[in-house]
């Protein structure tokens, strides 16, 4: 099997030449704008890997998330996490559907962590072709000393106020909001990187509506090591959007069970409804998959 730098190398080589993506992430830089000139060379990376018969399943419930979206409602896109290429996956075959397909990819803007941008300048000039707004993951402060690591602690909250104020007011602009609520990609020798991250809460509760969308086909296969050494093949892939849900129904719906399973943290409960319900779309969407191949 080829890596990702195996396989693409030529993109990658021009993605970095014209990458303009922020080395250091600041408060005044945390909403970042697509750029249009680097997005054809992630299309051309999910064609060459994207087998014939891959598309989307449920457009029709996008369509809806974005009608509200378009009327000032905020909505949000909840997406299963498998590899650096799911946005790129999503971007590309929800265009290529039809209907409102472009202007559902358009409306995107991905919650992405910092380490997308600060770590590698490859994944960087990558995630620099979607919209994105940057966030400091709380996780990021484990292992911080409240003293030694103050100047760190300080930024972190200095990052996540600014994304926090570009959120509440990008998301009643006809915008949707993407977020992969596992915060990380799934690994399989580590079943805890399938696990909602407790912050999803917040975003649910301040929120109008929720659409759950679940990935079916493997074309990045993620490695113990750098990211550019994950294995790349071709595979059909079959993305699937869930119905559109009021956000303050589907978090009340999952407390209440949460309450009557005698379950003391609510937050991480909603969370786990998130990642249940992706989880039964999973196993839904591979059974139609299987069918096409």
């Amino acid at each position: 099997m080829e890596t990702l730098t195996t396989a693409f190398g030529s993109q990658i080589k021009k993605a970095m030449s014209l990458s303009k993506a922020a080395v250091t992430i600041t408060e005044h830089n945390v909403y970042q704008e697509a750029d249009k000139n680097i997005l054809p060379l992630l299309d051309e990376m999910v064609d060459a890997l994207a087998l014939p018969g891959s598309g989307v399943d449920g457009m029709e419930n996008l369509e809806e998330l974005l009608a509200k979206a378009e009327s000032g409602k905020s909505c949000l896109v909840m997406v299963e996490h498998y590899s650096n290429l799911d946005l790129s996956l999503v971007s590309s075959l929800v265009r290529k559907q039809g209907g409102r397909g472009q202007a559902v990819s358009d409306a995107l803007v991905a919650i992405a962590g910092l380490k997308l941008n600060e770590d590698s300048p490859v994944v960087a000039a990558f995630t620099s072709a979607y919209t994105r707004l940057v966030i400091y993951p709380s996780r990021s402060l484990q292992g911080l000393d409240a003293e030694k690591d103050r100047a760190e602690i300080i930024r972190y909250n200095t990052i996540n106020r600014a994304a926090l104020k570009a959120l509440n007011e990008v998301k009643v602009k006809g915008k949707l909001i993407l977020v992969f609520p596992s915060g990380t990609r799934y690994r399989p020798w580590d079943p805890s990187t399938k696990k909602g991250v407790r912050e999803i809460d917040a975003y649910i509760r301040s929120f109008d509506y929720l659409c759950c969308v679940a990935l079916n086909g493997e074309v990045l296969h993620v490695q113990q090591s750098d990211m550019m050494n994950d294995a790349v093949s071709k595979d059909l892939v079959r993305i699937t959007a869930g119905p559109v849900v009021p956000c303050a129904e589907f978090r009340e719906k999952s407390r209440a069970a949460a309450e009557a399973a005698g379950v003391e943290d609510k937050k991480q409960a909603t969370v786990d409804a998130v990642m249940a319900e992706l989880e039964k779309m999973h196993i839904a969407g591979e059974e139609k998959r299987q069918k096409l191949l």
